[in-house]
């Protein structure tokens, strides 16, 4: 015969577990509550959005009398309309402008990215005198408030005879590329020190390395850095404004700026090219939004 098979209490699965059953009801109460406040937040965030989208659909008329939360009791006299759009288009000439903020938006979101990848790679794995004290110098210059510099970067232009995309492209890429190369030396310092250290073995150059190696590992926080810039030029008003102002030049912000009448008037209009401006930075983001956490997270934690 077989010895007895002795089951240690401690291991029995029928055998319930009161430590891990606590566990499991307070990781269950702590899991409602975030989910509470995160859909609390959420609420709140869509309210604004949702009030720019009603009153996209309301007559000039019907803006002035009201706010667009009359909808609630007030849903069949609202004075609802499509042509806020249509009309918003005409005006803004917003075709034109579209084109004109692409031509702004992209050589002023790649041009940095370039210039960053080079640098975040000199500062990750190439030694020279200063490396530490320069980076520090350029990460501080993210405190520096945008708006400080323009007086003197404009009579910089004027002196120099500049003017036109040029100068927006220049002004955009010196502002975001602090934060570039940040991004891309604190992601770059997560990559396997041994992989480049074979390639150098292997007699591989750094433009080698840079391109076969670290660029291509680092796709996602370039995509991540790209969504940041992107957006933030082509929602950019100040910069525009300033170096180019209303005309042929003018991009999809200044042109829905000028919708805006002296008094306030033109809300509706307003909020319609809002809307249409708005579709291609959504576009691009979930396009691009797999790669957005993780180019941002993945240099949090070095291990």
């Amino acid at each position: 015969m077989s010895a007895p098979v002795v089951v240690d209490p401690k291991l029995d699965p029928a055998k319930p577990k009161k430590s891990q059953k606590n566990v499991d009801l307070s990781v269950g109460k702590a899991n409602w509550f975030v989910k509470t406040i995160i859909f609390v937040l959420c609420v709140l965030w869509m309210i604004p959005a949702v009030g720019v989208l009603l009153t996209s659909f309301r007559e000039e008329d019907a803006t002035k009398q009201s706010g667009w939360w009359t909808v609630i009791t007030n849903f069949a006299d609202y004075g609802w309309t499509a042509s806020n759009y249509v009309e918003a288009w005409t005006t803004a000439e917003l075709g034109p402008a579209f084109l004109n903020s692409l031509a702004i938006a992209l050589p002023a979101t790649f041009i940095p990215i370039l210039i960053a990848a080079f640098a975040a790679y000199a500062f990750t794995f190439m030694d020279f005198k200063f490396r530490d004290t320069l980076f520090v110098i350029i990460v501080s210059m993210l405190v520096v408030p945008n708006y400080v510099a323009f007086v003197p970067i404009l009579k910089v232009y004027i002196g120099l005879g500049m003017r036109g995309f040029p100068v927006v492209w220049l002004a955009h890429i010196g502002f975001g590329m602090s934060l570039a190369i940040y991004l891309f030396r604190t992601y770059m310092s997560t990559l396997p020190r041994s992989v480049i250290e074979s390639a150098k073995i292997d007699g591989a150059s750094d433009y080698q390395i840079f391109y076969r190696l670290v660029l291509p590992m680092s796709i996602p926080v370039l995509a991540a850095f790209a969504i940041f810039q992107f957006l933030w030029v082509w929602n950019d008003l100040l910069v525009a404004l300033v170096f180019l102002g209303p005309g042929d030049m003018a991009p999809v912000t200044v042109a829905t700026a000028q919708l805006m009448g002296q008094r306030g008037e033109g809300w509706n209009l307003v909020t319609s090219a809002g809307l249409i401006t708005a579709i291609l930075p959504i576009v691009i983001f979930l396009f691009l939004q797999r790669y957005f956490v993780r180019g941002l997270t993945a240099g949090a934690v070095k291990g």
